[in-house]
């Protein structure tokens, strides 16, 4: 991550009226784990391709997911910015199901060449605590890490749900950076 900005000295900061802020911790794999997480026995759970994405569903499925994080970035993003995403080739895109409902979101986007963003990775409110998570992350991992890649790398935020960076390091990843964002209150 680079910035133009100069750091924030020490201290306080102001936010601006109708902002919030919140400290983003960068993290990354350099080589495919190790001790790669178990595979989890999970029959009533699958991950399906998204090919083709509709933009209203996958807004109405990442909004549900991400609203109690304040996820709000694809909420916002243009309609043509948004298809073009998520129909790119080098965006994957994946629906976890519980049995036949929607229970999750992965989304690996390998655009910049010999890496892999684990851009978005969520589960609906109820299924969060079930383990559905962790197989979520074991499919998220071995995917990445099947094409050529050097770098897999996730953000998460003081917004995001509290255990998501533990679950991170255990998954793997490694902190690099942190970095304070400002943005317009949703």
């Amino acid at each position: 991550m680079s910035s133009t900005r100069p750091p924030l000295p020490d201290g306080y900061a102001a936010v601006p009226p109708g902002h919030l802020a919140n400290v983003a911790t960068f993290l990354e794999m350099t080589a495919p784990p190790e001790h790669r997480p178990p595979q989890v026995y999970a029959p009533d759970l699958t991950l399906e391709p998204w090919k083709d994405a509709d933009p209203g569903a996958y807004r109405a499925l990442f909004k549900h997911i991400g609203e109690n994080w304040l996820w709000t970035s694809r909420l916002m993003m243009a309609d043509e910015k948004l298809i073009a995403t998520l129909r790119h080739p080098d965006v994957e895109i994946y629906r976890l199901f519980h049995n036949v409902s929607v229970a999750g979101l992965l989304e690996l986007d390998f655009r910049n060449p010999g890496q892999c963003e684990l851009a978005f990775f969520g589960l609906v409110p109820e299924e969060i605590g079930k383990g559905a998570g962790r197989f979520l992350m074991v499919e998220a991992i071995s995917r990445a890490w099947a094409k050529p890649i050097e770098r897999f790398w996730v953000h998460t935020c003081t917004l995001d749900h509290p255990a998501a960076l533990s679950f991170y390091r255990r998954s793997g990843f490694t902190p690099y950076q942190t970095a304070v964002e400002i943005l317009p209150d949703p």
